[in-house]
């Protein structure tokens, strides 16, 4: 089983790259945040395309939207 591995060690992981190598890793990186992003907003927008055909999605104005959402907090 793997040791986890504290932040502070993967920066100076990081640090010993070159500097190209350190360009190509925060492009990795942002890449593969945008790509989990993009899942993240097609799962939503499944779930609200179900939720709207089997008639579960919540319907209203602005006003009912905060009104339901503070009514949850309480």
């Amino acid at each position: 089983m793997n040791k986890p591995v504290s932040f502070q060690a993967v920066i100076e992981y990081v640090e010993e790259l070159s500097e190209e190598e350190q360009n190509l890793l925060i492009d990795l990186i942002q890449k593969r945040r945008i790509e989990k992003r993009r899942m993240e907003i097609a799962k939503n927008a499944t779930d609200t395309l179900t939720a709207l055909r089997t008639g579960t999605a919540k319907r209203g104005s602005l006003t009912d939207l905060k009104a339901d959402l503070l009514a949850e907090d309480e």
